[in-house]
């Protein structure tokens, strides 16, 4: 140790020769910043701030591209699953242009059948909404004596008649105009499938190029990374797709047969709300379509609407989601709910359709590279409870039985007493 006196000595180890070596510091004597050091610390600083500002610039005026390429990595990653079993028997170009296809045609089909009648429906449903608002806030306060506003709510939710008004014409202005403004929707459009394709089809090459820019270590990191995002994401947003897919048809054709007006719009609603949103997904779209029905001349309507959902759900639990959602993302319902609120505060709906597999990702990451301390015996002991099973899976409440040797193949963790986890 050295004395911080002035000019004190302080006693030292011994030399070799056995005597005491004392060191001295004099703080007046210490060399002071000379004006190279200054320049380059200058230089450093201004390099900091530059590269802040710049970032700060693509972030904010580059914001709407970097979106673009975003989303369609992670459109990419959606196909995956599908690129898997058809690259068993052709190539994976081959593969990829097979899945946009199908997409492709599934949608122009669509938008011949039903687009005109889509749209319609939406505008009249955004037109009869102020009406529905004012029926139920009526029925509220008959039923529970309270004094709610018809105005202020709508002011709250901006579901004045100007405003729905505005939103209806709109919507039927986008479709009949909608060659007025095809050059930019074709530009983006383009744009958007060329990347994707990109990413789909030179994913693997992609990969090896990242890795090697990578030291060893973190290319290690970097793959498990990409293969938890790649099984996660794909998983759960094919899994979605389906399961969105059997319920808005289904709940579209029921309500046809039972005279449900705007059948089309509210079946849609109902299959991607009830998949896409979770935990409350399923009340939140089963509520509008009862609304619908119950201020429609048949109330009668709204209750079959309100039948037909619970019986589904339970045949959906029970039978379809179990199969489809075998191997797809298991999220705790409070951590998806909190994901996807800040997902949606920050990029709106595709941050909300993505904010799950992002987080399960992580949690992912979480389980492999954390280290596990050992339970205190009366922590032991609860742990040892019995887990009650997840009705929609049939398992066990810490997740699907594939998801455990995926992570655990991929890197084991280890205790803090040595062994394997």
């Amino acid at each position: 140790m050295f004395g911080w006196s002035r000019g004190v000595p302080a006693p030292g180890p011994p030399s070799a020769d056995g005597r005491e070596l004392t060191g001295v510091v004099d703080v007046r004597s210490m060399p002071g910043p000379t004006p190279r050091t200054l320049w380059r610390s200058g230089l450093v600083l201004l390099a900091v701030v530059a590269v802040g500002g710049l970032a700060w610039f693509v972030l904010v005026d580059a914001s709407s591209a970097l979106f673009t390429i975003l989303m369609a990595w992670f459109t990419s990653i959606t196909m995956e699953p599908a690129l898997r079993r058809l690259e068993r028997r052709t190539s994976r170009s081959t593969a990829v242009l097979l899945v946009m296809g199908a997409v492709a045609l599934f949608l122009i089909l669509f938008a011949l059948a039903f687009g005109r009648l889509f749209v319609t429906q939406i505008a009249a449903l955004l037109r009869q909404l102020p009406a529905l608002l004012e029926n139920v806030i009526g029925w509220v306060n008959r039923t529970f004596s309270t004094a709610y506003r018809v105005e202020d709510v709508e002011a709250a939710l901006a579901l004045t008649p100007q405003q729905v008004a505005g939103y209806a014409d709109d919507v039927l202005f986008g479709f009949f105009g909608l060659v007025a403004f095809s050059f930019r929707l074709f530009l983006n459009l383009f744009t958007a499938v060329f990347l994707i394709y990109y990413f789909a089809a030179d994913g693997p090459r992609l990969r090896r190029w990242i890795a090697q820019l990578l030291p060893e270590r973190s290319q290690r990191l970097f793959s498990t990374v990409w293969d938890l995002t790649t099984t996660k994401t794909g998983g759960y947003v094919s899994a979605r797709v389906v399961l969105a897919t059997i319920n808005g048809s289904t709940s579209a054709f029921v309500f046809w047969l039972i005279g449900m007006p705007s059948w089309l719009a509210l079946g849609l609603w109902t299959g991607i709300v009830a998949q896409f949103v979770p935990t409350i997904g399923t009340y939140i779209s089963i509520a509008l379509p009862v609304l619908v029905g119950l201020a429609s001349p048949n109330p009668w309507i709204g209750v079959a609407a309100l039948v037909w959902a619970i019986v589904y759900q339970q045949v959906e639990n029970l039978t379809i989601e179990p199969r489809i959602s075998a191997k797809a993302v298991d999220v705790h319902p409070a951590v998806s709910f909190a994901s996807v609120m800040i997902g949606t505060a920050l990029f709106g709906v595709a941050g909300a359709l993505l904010s799950i597999p992002v987080a399960a990702v992580i949690l992912a990451l979480v389980d492999i590279y954390v280290r596990r301390h050992e339970l205190l015996p009366e922590l032991r002991v609860a742990a040892a409870a019995p887990i009650p099973p997840d009705p929609g899976t049939g398992n066990g409440a810490v997740g699907d039985a594939q998801r455990v040797p995926l992570v655990r193949r991929l890197t084991p963790w280890r205790r803090h007493d040595g062994s394997a986890g």
